[in-house]
């Protein structure tokens, strides 16, 4: 069941009865207004993220060991207590 020209019209007429023609107009002025507020809103993000410093990478720290040396190669060089 799909709305035709002729219902629509009338649903019109009923609205514009019902809330005048001023109200209307002021009712999507202010529609408008909020779309360009949010539009701005949106744009001053992109340009707020845009001079933001990136987090820093940090390297491993001085503590770190290649990845060819593992745990077995320190074990394998210390004195076990088994003589």
């Amino acid at each position: 069941m799909s709305l035709g020209p002729w219902q629509l019209i009338i649903i019109a007429l009923v609205i514009l009865v019902l809330f005048g023609r001023g109200k209307i107009s002021e009712m999507m002025g202010d529609f408008g207004k909020g779309i360009k507020s949010f539009k701005q809103g949106m744009n001053e993000e992109d340009g707020k993220s845009d001079h933001r410093d990136s987090p820093r990478i940090e390297g491993p720290s001085h503590n770190a060991k290649p990845a060819s040396e593992t745990v077995r190669d320190e074990q394998a060089h210390t004195p076990s207590d088994r003589t």
